[in-house]
């Protein structure tokens, strides 16, 4: 059992659009430099709501927050054009969940490389948001708006780049750096399950790299990430920099975010056990029926009202 692909002309359209834009767009207007690091300013910096945000916070429940800056985290994230808050974070739970198997929406090792990297997000099958897996965020009622009215951020963010700088900040800021922002992000998903090395013996592919973690601000510590998801910290050891982490203790600092959950000593040894994954050929759950063995993520905290 497993994913059937259909790839679906709504979606399939503006994704290779923007792409082809980015390429047409930098033919016509030459290549800048200053346009290099508007590229860059606006990769990292949404980068960064996509790791912190939809990652570490809404998916894995790391650290704790306001609601008001959850929603910030979120509407920054959404600006990546990465689909809604409640799609991503339910998707990457199942991730989780039935890593590098059929049921996995991005199984490197079940569908290659190319579907793992882009394929499976402008799949018909995987269009849908599965709120069975975020019971936890689903009563927001904020983010069941934005997950809604996904593509408006974007959107905003392009109109607003155009207006400020015309066709010069359209095509840098938004179409290079979305497209770029897209493939550093999907490189987790396909690269991540290929290559680097296992410091862990999880019952996945996930690797840790090094120039993945500098890429995508400290995520290519995939392998740490897969072996213990509830750290805030996937660079478990000193010299394994992770940018997202040193920003979220920064936020911690001046009361932004609290209670960033760390890996112990027995975790970073190799002393966790996780639960372990169902076997290969475990179906998703029914419709209607909630999964039982969801990813350890714990409730909103009552701060976040």
């Amino acid at each position: 059992m497993g994913l059937k692909r259909r790839f679906g002309w709504f979606v399939s359209v503006p994704f290779f659009g923007v792409q082809l834009g980015a390429i047409i767009g930098v033919a016509m207007l030459g290549f800048s430099w200053k346009g290099v690091g508007l590229a860059a300013a606006l990769f990292f910096g949404r980068l960064f709501f996509v790791t912190a945000g939809y990652h570490r916070y809404f998916s894995h429940r790391t650290y704790k927050t306001s609601r008001p800056f959850a929603f910030l985290l979120a509407l920054g994230a959404q600006t990546s054009l990465q689909k809604g808050v409640l799609w991503w974070s339910a998707h990457h739970r199942a991730h989780h969940k039935y890593s590098d198997t059929p049921n996995d929406p991005h199984s490197y090792r079940d569908y290659g490389f190319w579907y793992s990297h882009m394929g499976w997000i402008i799949n018909r099958e995987t269009e849908n948001t599965d709120t069975r897996w975020i019971g936890d965020l689903t009563r927001w009622p904020e983010l069941r708006w934005l997950n809604r009215f996904h593509v408006v951020p974007g959107i905003v963010l392009a109109i607003v780049l155009y207006l400020v700088g015309g066709w010069f900040s359209f095509v840098w800021g938004f179409l290079v750096s979305t497209t770029f922002l897209w493939h550093g992000t999907f490189t987790i998903n396909s690269l991540s399950h290929h290559w680097g090395y296992r410091r862990y013996n999880t019952t996945d592919e996930s690797k840790n790299n090094p120039l993945l973690a500098l890429l995508t601000l400290g995520e290519g510590w995939h392998n740490n990430h897969h072996y213990y998801q509830r750290s805030v910290r996937q660079g478990f050891l000193w010299w394994q920099y992770d940018i997202t982490y040193y920003i979220l203790r920064l936020l911690a600092a001046v009361g932004l975010v609290w209670d960033l959950h760390m890996p112990s000593a027995n975790v970073i040894a190799g002393n966790y056990s996780e639960p372990q994954r169902k076997p290969r050929a475990a179906a998703i759950p029914a419709a209607g029926v909630a999964p039982t063995d969801q990813p350890p993520v714990p409730a909103l905290d009552a701060n976040a009202e």
